[in-house]
Parts: structure tokens; sequence; C-alpha cells
């Protein structure tokens, strides 16, 4: 019988991705054997702790058994962490070096949501695709530097390893698996039993985009509060080189370095983000909203729109406007 594995570390972990995976795998694994005959595979919780304590000790999760006794398995599943990475990633130190041990004899991990954090502390995700959840895209992005972030992706899968963005899009990852590791007739009636959107493959429109700060550079700083602030104007790249007093090459090579954007594309997720809190906010049409944006080509804007939400902006105004109004 192949296994699956859901670990449950030391310190703060988010419980819902736990009982999740446990819950959903588990009946994935019913339904199979009421079509087969046979369990597909053995579900096990393991950790290195007999019991963690979560929340302030209101809830409490018991592994059914400990690392060490888990010789093989197929595949491991790493739940989210509750902020702290630094201290949650010194305390299961050993639980991830196990892990990257079962990765090399051949297991497949999958993380969820700031799990991701977890598995790029043992080195396993240097040079590959990977994502998290966008409001920890920074902190990511400055522990881990070596790993490709993409926090457009809902869901990543390279070399046998899965990440997913955040919340609860975990269980749009559960559902990819179950696809993956039992078959798409499973995955249908996984997705029908607890209600979960099939083959969602993007988390562009929940992003809120704050622009990426958390780095030393203090000509790019100033860049980026001047985009900031001319948000109504059509920025040019060459007349921000000419206000810094740097050459086109070094702007773009600094900014990029320090933001992970080019000049043009940060000042275009500044624009878009301002056009989604105007579309969520406001009674505005999208040529009014288009304008206070800098835009005066609708077909540019809804292209660049489209780009960096995955939806058009008259779709995001009908989801997200807080009237509910066309």
């Amino acid at each position: 019988m192949k296994h699956i594995t859901i670990l449950v570390p030391d310190g703060e972990v988010n419980l819902s991705t736990i009982v999740g995976a446990y819950q959903i795998f588990t009946r994935a694994n019913a339904y199979w054997k009421e079509n087969d005959g046979r369990d597909l595979f053995k579900i096990q919780l393991v950790g290195v702790s007999p019991k963690v304590d979560l929340y302030g000790r209101l809830f409490a999760v018991q592994p059914h058994t400990h690392i060490a006794a888990i010789d093989q398995t197929n595949l491991i599943v790493i739940p989210a962490l509750i902020h702290n990475f630094q201290k949650a990633i010194k305390q299961n130190k050993l639980m991830m070096d196990w892990a990257k041990k079962q990765y090399k004899n051949g297991a497949e991990i999958a993380t969820m949501c700031t799990g991701a954090f977890l598995l790029a502390s043992s080195g396993l995700l240097n040079g590959r695709a990977c994502s998290t959840h966008w409001s920890d895209a920074d902190t990511f992005r400055t522990m881990f530097p070596e790993v490709n972030l993409q926090t457009d992706k809902l869901i990543t899968d390279e070399n046998g390893i899965y990440t997913n963005g955040g919340a609860y899009s975990f269980l749009n990852l559960l559902i990819y698996l179950i696809e993956k590791y039992f078959d798409r007739q499973t995955a249908i009636f996984c997705s029908k039993e607890f209600q979960i959107e099939m083959d969602r493959q993007s988390q562009s429109p929940f992003i809120i985009f704050k622009g990426q700060k958390l780095h030393g550079d203090e000509m790019v700083k100033e860049a980026q509060a001047y985009i900031e602030s001319n948000l109504d104007e059509k920025l040019s790249i060459e007349d921000l080189c000419s206000k810094f007093a740097t050459g086109r090459r070094n702007f773009d090579r600094r900014f990029i370095k320090a933001t992970g954007n080019t000049p043009l594309e940060y000042a275009q997720r500044v624009k878009i983000e301002m056009a989604k809190k105007s579309f969520e906010t406001s009674r505005k049409t999208v040529n009014e909203v288009m304008y206070e944006a800098g835009y005066s080509d609708v077909k540019a804007f809804r292209k660049v729109f489209r780009k960096i939400t995955g939806i058009s902006p008259l779709e995001y105004k009908g989801r997200y406007n807080r009237e509910g109004m066309n």
C-alpha cells in the first residue's frame, strides 16, 4: 500500500491545513475503496513531538507516529505556518532533513501556503518555481533569494514538488493532488463533495499589491515613492532616470534587484492596484477609473489589468464591488 505523510511541525501551524488534508485525502481513499475494493493509500499524521498545542493550547494535534517510524513514503504534505517563520524553521530542522532524505529516495512533497518557508529552508526549492501567500512574498524573497517565487500562480508543479498560494487555496491543491495520485473521477467526486472549485490556477485576483519596500536601496525607494505619488500621469522611465541622475541600464538593474520588477512593471502594478480599489469602492465606470490610473487607451488598460489580475476590469468590478453593482 502506498503512503501519504501529513506533517505536524512543532510551533504555530495552521490547523485547518492539517485537518483539511487529512479529511479530504481520507475521503478520496474511501471513495476509491468503494469503487475498487481496496485502500490505495495509508494516510498518517507524522511529527517529532507526541502532541503539538496550537492557538494558545485551544487545540492540540497528536500525530499517529514519529517521522523515524516512516521508512518510505510517496507524498509528504507540509501544512501552513502562522508567521514567525525563522522560529519555525529552527524548531523543525530535523523534520526537514527527514523530508529532504525522503525526496532523494523518490517521495514527492507538497507545501500549503506558508509551508513553503519550511521546504525552502531545506534547499530543495533553490532554482525552482514556488508559490506562497502573496502577503508574505517580500519576506520570502528576502529569506530565500535563490527560489523562483511566483505569487501569481495558485499551484506550482515541478520535479515532484508542489506548492500553492495563500489561505484556503490549499483546498485547490488537494484536489489537484487527488487527481494526480488517484484519478480524475475521484478528484471530481471530492470537488463536488467538499464544494471546491476544480482547475483553478491563479491567485492573481486576490493579491493586494503594497510595493516591495524590504530593501536598502534609497534611490529605488525614492523612485517608488515618486511613482506612487503620480499615478494619474503617464510616466516616462527616461524622465525617472534623469530625475535620479542615473543611466537607464543601471536604473533598471537596481530597481529589479530591489523590487523584483522593472520600473515599468512596478508602475503598472501600482496603477492597477489603485484601479482595483476604485472598482471595489465606487460607482465609477471602467473608463473613469482608466483615466484616473493614467491610461488613455482602453484596450491597453484592459490588457495590463488582465495580465496582473487574471480577469477583465468589468469582471473584477462585478465580483468585488462592495455594493454588488455592475
